[in-house]
């Protein structure tokens, strides 16, 4: 029999900003995109920005800085 870890059980890697939704580790006390304090364990979808002056998708998120970001918070 295999045994296989579903993703509530392990403990998440990153926590995002409440402010911006930018992902950071879990050592981060402010955040390094808006300045907040603020950081949330429940978040949902990930979304990687490389360029976002020439993204349409950071643009419609209104992304302006390259990094990870949750794309759901509070679920």
């Amino acid at each position: 029999m295999i045994k296989t870890s579903t993703s509530r059980s392990k403990k998440q890697v990153f926590k995002a900003c409440t402010n911006c939704k930018y992902l950071v580790s879990r050592d981060v006390t402010k955040c390094p995109n808006c300045g907040n304090e603020s950081f949330t364990d429940d978040w949902k979808g990930v979304i990687l920005i490389i360029d976002p002056e020439n993204s349409s998708v950071s643009k419609h998120l209104n992304i302006k800085k390259e990094g990870k970001y949750a794309l759901q918070l509070g679920v």
